[in-house]
């Protein structure tokens, strides 16, 4: 939850960056923060018994969320914005705001230009509006605007993530739900060294081209590639069945495809006989559109043989981002029983 309301879009992910930081500590026998702002944690395996040599695993999870920069600022003092990733706008009316100024934080007000409801037409209020007819209010003038606003500045969408029976919800559980997942992993992982070589990579810009996963897996040079993300769970009113993709608490995800990568099949038979194995809640994932950390892996340098375990989501890229816990749990529980 605290993950979830930290400020972070891509390109701007240094509280993430910095609280991620602090929860390494003790948990790898390296850290460092690569050109593209990427921490990369490594865990050495333990000598195998065999004398087979260990997998060199990248396991990869996004630290920025979406969000929007300043483009513009109007003779009026109304911002407007660039979106950094794929929002639907129906779910931006009349949202709070808050621009990161090199000053300080200033509360805003994000809308579409137009009418309210009182005197728009019937066909003006069936209209949906692009990102670019949104403005941001923030209560002041245009010179006070610009004398603490810059072209570039960040903004997130306001929400305190909350516990809603056995979910967890907010504003960022798209990928901090599993930069969590990742850091109890290792967690899990500091008494005893694990089976494979762990290089956990906390990634920036995966909104916008997975753009941090794409250097850092071409300098980590990967024997196997596992992505950290999330999927849709649309197991909601109003949605067949068949479009569902996954459902809440039926467990992790092994995400089979989706629009930028086909998960190496052995991987995805290793993981399910896995979690078929240790009684490890699963389900298969075929998502039509979307993509992960785990494309960048896999198209690294030669190509690595790489698949993405995917926590489901519902109300994916709003506010309102909803994990649950079981899933949560069953995701740890089957990255151990991979690289423990």
């Amino acid at each position: 939850m605290r993950l979830s309301d930290l400020p972070g879009v891509p390109g701007q992910e240094d509280a993430v960056r910095d609280f991620v930081l602090r929860e390494l500590d003790g948990l790898a026998d390296e850290v460092r923060v690569d050109a593209l702002g990427n921490v990369i944690a490594r865990r050495a395996a333990r000598p195998a018994a065999d004398g087979q040599v260990p997998e060199r695993v990248m396991v990869s999870a996004h630290m920025d969320e979406i969000g929007f920069l300043v483009r513009f600022i109007d003779d009026q003092g109304f911002l407007r914005v660039q979106a950094l990733g794929g929002f639907d706008t129906r779910n931006l009316f009349a949202r709070n705001v808050t621009v990161h100024a090199r000053g300080g934080a200033l509360p805003g007000i994000l809308t579409p230009g137009g009418k309210p409801v009182h005197i728009a037409s019937p066909e003006e209020r069936k209209k949906i509006p692009e990102v670019k007819e949104f403005f941001i209010d923030l209560g002041l003038s245009a010179d006070e605007v610009r004398a603490q606003v810059r072209v570039g500045d960040m903004v997130t969408l306001d929400q305190t993530a909350r516990r809603v029976g056995r979910l967890v919800c907010g504003k960022a559980m798209d990928d901090r739900a599993s930069v969590f997942l990742l850091l109890e992993t290792l967690r899990a992982l500091k008494g005893a060294p694990p089976r494979h070589e762990v290089i956990a990579v906390f990634s920036t810009q995966e909104e916008v081209g997975l753009r941090g996963a794409i250097t850092a897996a071409y300098g980590v040079q990967p024997t196997v590639g596992i992505g950290l993300d999330v999927t849709l769970a649309v197991d909601t009113p109003g949605v067949a069945p068949d479009e569902a993709v996954t459902r809440l608490g039926e467990g992790i995800g092994i995400k089979v495809f989706d629009s930028t990568m086909i998960s190496h099949r052995t991987l995805v038979d290793e993981f399910w006989d896995l979690a078929q194995a240790q009684d490890i809640p699963a389900q298969l994932e075929v998502l039509a559109l979307g993509g992960t950390d785990g494309a960048a892996i896999q198209r690294s340098r030669g190509g690595v043989p790489t698949l993405t375990l995917s926590l489901p989501t519902r109300y994916i890229h709003t506010v309102v981002e909803a994990v649950h816990t079981d899933d949560l749990a069953a995701g740890r529980a089957l990255l151990l029983a991979y690289l423990g």
